[in-house]
């Protein structure tokens, strides 16, 4: 019997972005240089492939700085963290390496350059998050204040409406966001917004490709974590952009085959933390069903390259 013909339209670019490539390495290049085990404070990325990988190799991963040794390494999860944990490890006097994404940094640095000029902040973002927490960790309690909708603006108690700053978790939907600002800007002339795009380059880069192919499938995966904020925002814009039928899967075991039955164009994406291996899991398993066909839907060429903390690239010194 043969197979249904199926067009797969890949995204591109999709899956792992810079900042997730950086976090990655850090651990592996802290386990090579100073053995297993590591610590790990959350998780490094939020994908379970690349967790259970980075376990097997020697990373044991806690949630608080109070679950790690003093004697041995630690590391920072690339969402960042807020300022009272790298003054914790330097008062116990451990070693420790921020894998903390360049660009989450640079928000967290915006916070601060607004808080040094008097300025209150307000940030867009998900409560909850370990981006939204180590950035709003960076300034005393009261000095940042989430919103996460327009909605939430309305009802925002600011110390004074004419000192005002913005920042943004990196992770959100392009669009959702603009909403938000808009009515922030609305209920606040004066607020000072950011320098640049508080949103990264690959949030951006990953939506813009899904808006690309929403239109030409029937349906949409996404490959990605059920706690990765940047997966599920590819889900939503999706959705948002004409595409019925969108779902997050973790793995190809996850697909619902009977939901794609006579569908006969999928669009196919991965967020920021999902390895290629998972996506090339996808297609095979597609094409133990269907006679596929892969469309790239290319929207963007990223040549970003972040380098590794400098305590990684210097040799070891023997004892």
């Amino acid at each position: 019997m043969s197979r249904p013909s199926l067009t797969l339209y890949l995204a591109a670019p999709r899956g792992f972005c810079a900042g997730v490539d950086r976090a990655i390495k850090i651990v592996e290049m802290a386990l090579q240089k100073w053995g297993a085990p590591v610590y790990v404070r959350h998780e490094i990325v939020h994908n379970r492939y690349v967790v259970d990988e980075l376990r097997a190799k020697g990373a044991l991963f806690v949630e608080e700085l109070e679950d790690c040794p003093d004697d041995r390494p630690v590391v920072f999860s690339a969402h960042g963290v807020p300022k009272s944990v790298p003054a914790e490890a330097t008062r116990r006097e451990m070693l420790f390496v921020d894998a903390t994404c360049p660009l989450v940094s640079k928000v967290h640095i915006e916070a601060q350059r607004h808080a040094d000029a008097g300025l209150q902040i307000v940030m867009i973002g998900h409560d909850g998050h370990p981006e939204t927490v180590g950035t709003m960790g960076q300034l005393p309690a009261g000095e940042v204040l989430l919103v996460e909708t327009p909605a939430d603006v309305a009802t925002l108690a600011v110390r004074d409406p004419a000192r005002l700053a913005y920042v943004t978790q990196t992770t959100l939907s392009v669009d959702d966001t603009a909403s938000i600002v808009a009515a922030l800007q609305a209920r606040f002339p004066d607020i000072v917004g950011p320098h640049k795009e508080d949103i990264c380059y690959a949030t951006t880069n990953r939506q813009e490709a899904v808006k690309a192919m929403a239109t030409r499938v029937e349906a949409m995966l996404v490959v990605g974590a059920p706690n990765s904020s940047n997966s599920r925002r590819l889900v939503e814009v999706g959705r948002k952009a004409g595409c019925a039928y969108a779902q997050l899967v973790q793995r190809a075991d996850d697909i619902d085959w009977r939901a794609l039955d006579g569908v006969t164009a999928v669009g196919l994406t991965a967020g920021a933390s999902a390895p290629e291996v998972l996506i090339d899991e996808v297609i095979a398993a597609f094409g133990t069903r269907y006679t596929v066909t892969v469309e790239p839907v290319e929207t963007a060429i990223e040549t970003v390259e972040f380098k590794v903390p400098r305590v990684l690239r210097e040799p070891k010194v023997e004892a």
